[in-house]
């Protein structure tokens, strides 16, 4: 077995690798395209060209149920306690395989059509101009607070029809849901999922019976129609699940490559300065910031079927941890990788996941990204840091828990 060096300073627990984890991953990548990794029980993979590939290869899954039962896996079922949580997220298409995978992808991916998503860019634009101005007028503040957080989940929560009043809690439920996506979580971690997992299901049980009643022009009206006319209808638990999933994942990504994407801004003040000389620089500079400082660092997927990577011997049963950052650095694919370089252009990073599970709300995510930088650099262009940072201690979703800012 290829077990990880313990010279490497992989370690997803310790602050100081959580703050920079770019250098341990350079040295993953020297010693080997994949590693064993006991403290997690997972396999690591490094490279770019490899994770690209496993992302694609069918042989692995995000879920084992739809062959295998936990015994027959070799696994252990999750505790009665978690059962809440399970239910919730295992019936989201991020951990589905085909053909359910396919069945409410396709019904979900009607509301995420091109046209669709050009639509909202003017609300989306307008909505980012609103943020920044309360921001200017206050003459700084918090960017994570004040313009990250509310405008990716104002954005979903419109599309799928929450009223602005029952918004609150939706930022905080996900945050608690997402703490079980972190390697080992604590028996806290997994009871605070448990809960915002009822609250959020009780919530969205009672907005779906509502839109039963009285349907709107909005995306859970949608999946109502579709749950009620079409042959491959969704299940009430699916919809539910559909809907936390789009929540969670339509803005825990954009807040967090908005907060890591400033800060990387302000380290290498001479891209900002070029950025600020040059707006048409946006859409390149969302993607490298996309790939510079990843917000969602590993993707995990399970080997159904025994692989093979540089002659050592996955088994089925294994857990593969791919690591995005790290493919994200990979010199094998990008020219100087630890440099921000935001006119660059051959830039195929994988931020967004690929195969069956590309992220479906790209497209809306890199418009969410380009207004509100875009109204920063308008509305704000002597915005700089105001005090260090503050990052979140977690290591596979990547993000700041604040970001202080002045004019």
């Amino acid at each position: 077995m290829a077990a990880i060096d313990r010279s490497v300073r992989f370690d997803p627990w310790n602050p100081a690798f959580v703050a920079d984890p770019y250098p341990a991953f350079a040295e993953l990548r020297d010693r080997g395209r994949v590693h064993y990794y006991a403290p997690s029980d997972q396999w690591l993979v490094p490279h770019h060209a490899d994770v690209s590939a496993l992302l694609r290869d069918r042989r692995l899954g995000r879920s084992y149920r739809h062959r295998f039962s936990h015994e027959e896996f070799g696994r252990t079922p999750p505790p009665p306690e978690q059962e809440p949580f399970h239910t919730l997220n295992d019936h989201g298409m991020l951990d589905l395989e085909p053909p359910d995978h396919t069945r409410i992808r396709r019904l979900v991916s009607k509301a995420f059509t091109p046209r669709t998503v050009e639509r909202l860019k003017p609300y989306v634009r307008g909505l980012a101009d609103d943020l920044v101005a309360g921001l200017v007028e206050a003459g700084g503040g918090d960017l994570i607070a004040d313009v990250a957080e509310p405008l990716p989940v104002a954005v979903i929560a419109e599309m799928l029809g929450i009223p602005e009043s029952d918004r609150a809690p939706l930022r905080p439920w996900s945050a608690q849901i997402c703490g079980m996506y972190e390697l080992n979580p604590s028996e806290e971690t997994a009871a605070k999922a448990v809960r915002a997992s009822l609250d959020f299901s009780e919530y969205l049980r009672g907005l779906i019976a509502d839109r039963r009643e009285k349907p709107g022009d909005d995306l859970i009206s949608g999946l109502i129609a579709a749950h009620d006319e079409d042959d491959d209808r969704l299940t009430e638990q699916e919809m539910i699940s559909t809907c936390v999933l789009l929540l969670n994942a339509g803005h825990e990504a954009t807040v967090n490559a908005t907060g890591n994407g400033w800060l990387a801004l302000f380290r290498n003040p001479d891209q900002l300065a070029a950025l600020r000389a040059d707006h048409t620089l946006v859409p390149t500079a969302v993607e490298e910031l996309m790939r510079y400082d990843t917000p969602l660092q590993m993707f995990e997927r399970w080997v159904l079927d025994e692989i093979e990577i540089d002659g050592t011997v996955v088994p089925r049963g294994a857990e593969v941890a791919l690591l995005f950052g790290s493919a994200n650095h990979d010199p094998a694919v990008f020219s100087d990788p630890g440099r921000l370089d935001l006119a660059r252009r051959d830039n195929p990073h994988i931020s967004f996941s690929a195969g069956i599970h590309y992220c479906i709300g790209a497209p809306l995510a890199r418009i969410e990204l380009a207004a509100s930088m875009t109204s920063l650099l308008e509305r704000a262009p002597t915005l700089r840091p105001a005090a260090e940072p503050e990052r979140t201690p977690n290591f596979v979703m990547r993000g700041l828990t604040a970001l202080p800012v002045c004019l």
